[in-house]
């Protein structure tokens, strides 16, 4: 919390409109690819918890773990399995913290557990993962399609199709199933 403080300070004393944003719980480390999840049950944030560190540190947005992780499994890339919330946690946090809560690691998760969030309080969701993987599994198209190509131009075309459906798909759920077109 002290050195949290100590970089809302910092910022804010550069500007006072930034947004600073904190993590609490544990939500493991890096949009990779897991083959196991660490067991998400034991460093979930607490409304109590929340509400100290908003108060403690004063950061504008909170990321509290709520069943989500950085990263996908193995299982999640294939669709066998998602990511579960705990939505009244997320909603008993928002009570406590009366800030914007970004959902760190939402890549994987179940669409409904998203909606339910997003209802329940979530602001923000970070997607990154999911976006690498839909960049990933475009390139791989594009070079099938083009094996014998060296220009990027003609190779990207698959990867842009694939990061604009899963943006897409999104903006979709997150907004209500309003209808969003990027051009594809």
């Amino acid at each position: 919390m002290r050195q949290t403080k100590q970089a809302v300070e910092a910022l804010k004393a550069i500007n006072p409109s930034i947004l600073v944003e904190g993590e609490i719980g544990d939500i493991g480390t890096g949009s990779e690819i897991h083959e196991h999840a660490p067991d998400l049950s034991k460093g979930l944030s607490t409304a109590e918890e929340a509400k100290q560190f908003i108060e403690s540190t004063e950061v504008d947005v909170l990321a509290p773990a709520v069943g989500n992780m950085h990263g996908m499994l193995t299982s999640m890339v294939r669709g066998e399995t998602k990511k579960r919330l705990d939505i009244e946690r997320i909603a008993e946090i928002k009570r406590a913290a009366q800030v914007l809560l970004t959902l760190h690691g939402g890549s994987g998760t179940d669409d409904e557990d998203l909606r339910k969030a997003i209802a329940a309080g979530i602001n923000i969701v970070h997607i990154n993962t999911e976006l690498r993987v839909a960049w990933r599994d475009g390139l791989k198209r594009g070079l099938v399609e083009h094996p014998d190509e060296v220009v990027p131009y003609k190779i990207l075309p698959p990867v842009v199709y694939s990061v604009k459906q899963v943006v897409n798909s999104r903006l979709r759920l997150f907004n209500g199933e309003r209808h969003f077109a990027l051009g594809m």
